[in-house]
């Protein structure tokens, strides 16, 4: 079983900035793509940003000019920079795993933008 273990969360004050990773246990066959949601209390799970095998990205409306994906070296590795950040920011932060046979999630990191 793939285990996505992601990491970075934490509190910071509005305005400033935040890195999220995750990594896969092991790697993924036939992977398609990787990318963050976010779920604050109360409120459903959200598409964050996206990206596929081949590199395309998709973002949020809400994060767009603040956040930005990447992959790492490995396809089963991506990271989240957050700039800019703002209250309504404030999630838990899940990373998930597209692949050719369904998708994995991660344990989520608490993400807190609070002065």
């Amino acid at each position: 079983q793939v285990q996505l273990v992601e990491s970075g969360g934490g509190l910071v004050q509005p305005g400033g900035s935040l890195r999220l990773s995750c990594a896969a246990s092991r790697s993924i066959y036939s992977i398609n793509g990787m990318g963050w949601y976010r779920q604050a209390p109360g409120k459903v799970r959200e598409l964050v940003a996206m990206i596929n095998a081949g590199g395309s990205t998709n973002y949020a409306d809400s994060v767009k000019g603040r956040f930005t994906i990447s992959r790492g070296n490995a396809k089963d590795t991506v990271f989240l920079q957050m700039n800019d950040l703002k209250p309504e920011d404030t999630a838990v932060y899940y990373c998930k795993a597209v692949h050719l046979f369904g998708f994995y999630w991660g344990q989520g990191t608490q993400v807190t933008v609070s002065s």
